[in-house]
């Protein structure tokens, strides 16, 4: 019990005192920083990397590929334009769909 006393005396002195000037500010920002910089390379820039890289594969669409759209159908681009993709699904039935729901090519996600 005394040393809880202490204890608490010591941490209450600490606070009292507490850092000053600009280093005290660097110690209440740096975990700020930090939680940032993780945040920052675990989830917004393999995003943004993994966007780059979708947008170049649409961007390389042509006739004749075989891709899987967003909703998981498999068919072949029959014609592209610049914001709208006409697939072909069996021979005579085509689909035209927006050129982003096409999500990946056919034998990669075949692969998968």
């Amino acid at each position: 019990m005394i040393y809880l006393f202490f204890l608490a005396n010591n941490v209450f002195a600490q606070a009292a005192q507490g850092p000053k000037g600009i280093m005290g500010i660097a110690n209440m920002l740096l975990p700020f920083v930090l939680i940032i910089g993780i945040f920052y390379f675990l989830m917004i820039r393999p995003q943004q990397k993994q966007r780059k890289q979708h947008m170049a594969f649409l961007s390389g669409l042509k006739k004749g590929d075989e891709v899987v759209t967003s909703s998981g159908i498999i068919a072949t681009v029959y014609s592209v334009s610049d914001k709208t993709v006409t697939l072909e699904l069996n021979g005579d039935v085509k689909i035209k769909m927006l050129k982003g729901m096409v999500s990946a090519n056919a034998k990669d996600a075949v692969k998968e």
